[in-house]
């Protein structure tokens, strides 16, 4: 199967591209923001929908300046030292999941503290609506034609034109200068939508669909979220600059995602405790 390669411009206005990535972002929040109020409706929500609106607010700025915060400090930060200014040109792309996650975080604990609510409170609120922005992300990156898997055998097995993709031919698979096509490469980006997006989505929808004590369905989140990264990291290549960082097989995402699964068993045992106590 070759990959159509999309032009990743979905409209042209002038001088001004509107892309498909961007439009991306936008889908996942619409999505995270539609859900979010019909959630507040509910008896005994912690924000109200009108609240939801502020509260949007804040987890975008955080997914947008910690995803690109994140990007620079975990996976270019050599790049960035020899060129400081690269952090403003975001149209170049580079945004990573764990530093906009960590950027929600300081959102929700600064806007917790204006409205008087407790952060776990607002933690376990949103983290059903995070999947959706992971799965538009997913599909994003997908239409970029980035972020692909090793090469594999499945049917659904994608190659790339090489003049269209040279630096997954020549720096990450050190294919040979005459080489026209890669091999078949697993769509990881797909995975993810479905794991991370999709089905992580479904699990904390449902869990939290009834009363749960404080901090389980944030664990819950962040132990699907990183058990689901772990293991689509193990199909997936690695950034040419960084590679495998251990063992022949450790990928950044991996040491990133470890503690994520961790800290979500310490929050679910910790919530369960607490309602036996």
């Amino acid at each position: 199967m070759i990959f159509p390669d999309f032009d990743p411009v979905a409209l042209q206005l002038g001088p001004l591209a509107i892309r498909w990535y961007g439009l991306m972002y936008l889908a996942g929040f619409a999505a995270a923001w539609w859900l979010g109020r019909a959630r507040a409706r509910r008896p005994g929500a912690v924000i109200s929908p009108a609240q939801m609106d502020d509260l949007l607010f804040y987890a975008a700025l955080g997914v947008i300046l910690g995803g690109r915060l994140g990007y620079i400090l975990f996976y270019d930060f050599e790049s960035w030292l020899a060129d400081p200014v690269q952090i403003f040109r975001v149209w170049e792309g580079g945004m990573s999941f764990h530093g906009g996650f960590l950027g929600v975080l300081v959102g929700m604990w600064w806007y917790g503290r204006r409205i008087g609510r407790a952060f776990f409170a607002l933690t376990d609120f949103i983290a059903p609506l995070v999947p959706l922005g992971l799965l538009a992300g997913r599909i994003g990156n997908f239409i970029n034609g980035e972020l692909w898997g090793a090469p594999g055998s499945v049917p659904w097995a994608m190659q790339l034109s090489c003049a269209n993709h040279p630096s997954v031919c020549w720096d990450k698979l050190l294919l040979a200068p005459s080489s026209v096509l890669t091999p078949p490469l697993h769509p990881t980006q797909l995975y993810e939508a479905a794991l991370e997006g999709l089905v992580l989505f479904l699990l904390l929808w449902f869990f939290s669909a009834r009363p749960r004590p404080v901090m389980a369905v944030s664990g819950l989140f962040l132990l699907g979220y990183g058990l689901f990264r772990f293991m689509v990291e193990f199909l997936r290549m690695p950034d040419a600059h960084l590679g495998y960082l251990a063992y022949g097989w450790v990928t950044m995402g991996q040491l990133l995602s470890a503690p994520m699964m961790l800290a979500g068993v310490v929050l679910l045992i910790l919530a369960y405790r607490k309602t036996e106590s």
